[in-house]
């Protein structure tokens, strides 16, 4: 095969998934994967049009310290806390990619393009703190594609109202519930309402929603396979497919609205649902299950890196796999609830878990990072 038929078939289930109106993230950052030339050769070869990062991405990123001795030397030398160290490298990071990402940024008139960081997750419960964040860390990274992840959790969300309103663009993040999804996307109303009080132009505030998908099947087949019933064995594998499919129902709904046409009169962007935790947790699905399976016109998938090349091997994109499909999503969450397996309630576990996740994976990185800035004679405080 010739390296010219070889990369068109590689990126054929890739090409297929953009033409379907999925755009395809990275779910992964690194220096080594921005010095390498590797984001810009996914860029190039495998439609990747964004990057997702998460405290977990950075604590595996900087934990290592490859890329990373030069700057914590000056950093050791300038005598600066591990806060704002981490801070320094990451959005060092966030930019470099950012500017990697402009020309897509361009093409696509901001709607891809964009690299997304996320507030100190030790924050993810107070409101203030986060909007704080949130407009220091735009201002750090001073990328006009940079997305600043702002948790779905009670207080993030008239965190996420003041920052669209302040014209800042938002992914929203640990979104796990179809009634938190629906108060995202509300909350992300308002926050264009404010900015149009605010003369901002609503055209140039973009933002997505990360609703997780593969932890909510690990819950429940967790559960299901203690109740070890042949009716519980075979809903295996179905709740977090029949979730997301329903959270884009909510999304049709909420963007054929009323108060929504108003605001897309003045040229406003849709909130477009992103399939988040799209890498396959149980090795008795396929690895690409939650591409292929969640195919809708208007979203983004951010994959690791597995699973994008996953896809790219052999994944079967074979059209919209979304709409059709929510008599039999309500089906399936009805009949696990049916077998007594609370929905709200692992809903709310998984929330509480991923902010707790990304919460432990940062007081990591800030461990290993005053551990080097240590070694180089600094006592970072």
């Amino acid at each position: 095969m010739s390296d010219v038929t070889e990369a068109i078939a590689t990126a054929g289930a890739l090409k297929r998934l953009a033409d379907e109106g999925v755009s395809v993230w990275l779910d992964d950052l690194s220096r080594g994967r921005i010095a390498s030339g590797n984001l810009a050769d996914l860029i190039e070869n495998k439609n990747v049009v964004g990057v997702t990062t998460n405290p977990s991405i950075f604590q595996a990123a900087i934990g290592s310290g490859e890329g990373y001795e030069e700057q914590l030397t000056d950093l050791a030398v300038r005598g600066v806390t591990v806060d704002e160290a981490v801070r320094m490298m990451t959005t060092a990071d966030v930019r470099a990619a950012a500017d990697i990402l402009d020309p897509v940024y361009a093409a696509s008139e901001g709607r891809d393009g964009r690299v997304s960081i996320e507030v100190d997750p030790r924050l993810a419960h107070r409101t203030g703190p986060t909007i704080a964040e949130a407009k220091q860390l735009a201002w750090l990274v001073d990328r006009p594609n940079v997305m600043i992840k702002i948790p779905a959790t009670k207080a993030g969300l008239p965190a996420i109202t003041e920052v669209i309103g302040l014209g800042i663009s938002v992914n929203v993040t640990l979104i796990f519930s179809l009634e938190r999804y629906r108060e995202v996307m509300a909350a992300y109303l308002a926050g264009l309402e404010k900015a149009r009080e605010r003369g901002i132009d609503l055209s140039a505030i973009h933002s997505v929603a990360s609703f997780f998908v593969s932890r909510v099947d690990s819950e429940i087949d967790k559960r299901l396979t203690a109740l070890g019933t042949d009716e519980a064995l075979a809903l295996k594998g179905r709740a977090a497919l029949a979730n997301a499919r329903l959270a884009y129902e909510a999304y049709e709904e909420v963007f054929a609205s009323e108060r929504w046409l108003a605001l897309a009169g003045e040229k406003a962007n849709r909130q477009r649902p992103l399939w988040a935790s799209t890498g396959v947790k149980d090795p008795a699905y396929k690895d690409t299950l939650y591409v292929d399976e969640l195919v809708a016109p208007g979203t983004v998938n951010t994959m690791p890196e597995a699973t994008l090349n996953a896809v790219a091997d052999h994944g079967e994109i074979t059209g919209d796999t979304v709409t059709g499909g929510y008599d039999r999503a309500r089906a399936d969450l009805a009949a696990v609830e049916g077998l007594g397996i609370s929905y709200d309630e692992i809903v709310q576990q998984l929330e509480d878990e991923g902010v707790g996740k990304f919460e432990a994976a940062w007081q990591e990185l800030l461990d290993a990072v005053a551990k080097s800035l240590k070694s180089k004679g600094v006592d970072a405080r």
